[in-house]
């Protein structure tokens, strides 16, 4: 994807803002890039393009985002104003046998790509594009609390959102909640932190690896959250973590 070309942080101390990795201007260019902006991005282009693309401008949002959590600049249950704008969207159109795609963000384009028209199917090609999917929602936790190693809390968790999307009442041998529990296991018995494996690991890819989605309801949510705290000592959700990420999706985007 023909990126503009992306400008270093002025200082290694700051965080990482917009005007740092893309080519944009005003009140855009200096806004600290937040966790549930990238999650914004990554639905926005799983939505129209069924992937989030390696390199694309959500994959750098993304990458940013970590940064300024792992540096301390923000907190990974955080937003801006940018997360919730109506002009942060990728559209795509098709002239002959081209396709265009423009990727843009508080109205400005950060990337615009011209590719030979394919049929795509994808899981989510019916669902409202102005709502998240569980998918969606599972992915946006591996950006907001993606180094978090997995713990039970964080099984139990994967494992009734999996349930809710494919509507199926049990953990699929293979699946997404079968792995978290899995991680979850192996994490027990891990010495050291670095040899834990962390919701990034296992959620990065959630939307592809559910046999099926759906965009996620309060009753989804609360169903989420109680089986996340039930597991917890301190009967708390984890900050960014899964139940966060499905109740944030009912708070700012258009789910029900």
């Amino acid at each position: 994807m023909s990126q503009e070309q992306a400008r270093p942080p002025q200082s290694d101390r700051d965080p990482i803002k917009y005007g740092d990795v893309f080519n944009v201007k005003g009140d855009l260019a200096s806004k600290t890039i937040a966790p549930r902006d990238a999650a914004t991005m990554q639905a926005a282009e799983s939505r129209v393009l069924g992937e989030t693309r390696k390199g694309g401008p959500a994959s750098t949002v993304q990458s940013a985002a970590r940064v300024n959590m792992r540096e301390g600049f923000i907190g990974g249950d955080d937003a801006t104003d940018v997360a919730r704008d109506p002009g942060t969207k990728v559209a795509e159109r098709n002239i002959g046998d081209d396709r265009i795609i423009t990727e843009k963000i508080a109205g400005q384009v950060v990337a615009q790509d011209i590719e030979p028209r394919v049929e795509r199917t994808t899981p989510g090609s019916t669902l409202d594009p102005e709502v998240v999917t569980i998918g969606e929602a599972l992915e946006a936790a591996a950006i907001s609390a993606g180094e978090k190693p997995v713990d039970q809390s964080d099984a139990a968790a994967i494992q009734a959102a999996e349930v809710r999307a494919t509507g199926i009442n049990e953990v699929l041998p293979g699946g997404i909640g079968a792995e978290a529990q899995s991680a979850a296991n192996l994490n027990l018995r891990a010495i050291r932190d670095e040899d834990k494996i962390t919701l990034s690991d296992v959620l990065g890819d959630a939307t592809s690896k559910l046999p099926a989605d759906k965009a996620v309801t309060r009753e989804d949510a609360e169903g989420v959250i109680a089986a996340e705290v039930r597991n917890k000592p301190d009967r708390q959700a984890t900050p960014g973590g899964v139940a966060a990420s499905l109740a944030a999706a009912t708070r700012f985007y258009g789910n029900k």
